[in-house]
């Protein structure tokens, strides 16, 4: 198992390969949402907003507006990691159900070209 400090250097290494996506991609595939990206194993849940300037650092407090995420992750840390670092497809972690993602369609199929 991960620790959480492992878990926030993941999600800010994740936040800087957003960063690295061409601006043609980011203005096609992505729009304003507010994510939530909880880790089962260690019982926490990092809060960050993606838009079409990048993708703001995660917290781990509630949003500031206080609305509920968009888009809902839910994963193990050890395979947060291993996406991050690209050891695992997020395709196959979605479809082996080593990730969960509660969003709607039009999210989903956005967040496929970003991934």
């Amino acid at each position: 198992m991960a620790t959480l400090d492992e878990c926030r250097v993941a999600l800010d290494k994740l936040a800087e390969q957003f960063g690295e996506l061409d601006q043609e991609t980011r203005a096609k595939h992505v729009v304003e949402r507010r994510l939530s990206c909880r880790i089962t194993d260690l019982d926490v849940i990092f809060y960050g907003r993606i838009h079409r300037e990048g993708l703001d650092p995660f917290t781990e407090t509630a949003p500031a507006d206080g609305r509920p995420a968009e888009v809902r992750i839910r994963i193990l840390s050890d395979d947060l990691l291993s996406l991050v670092d690209g050891e695992l497809d997020m395709a196959r972690a979605i479809l082996g159900g080593r990730v969960k993602i509660d969003a709607s369609l039009g999210d989903l199929l956005r967040l496929r070209k970003l991934l």
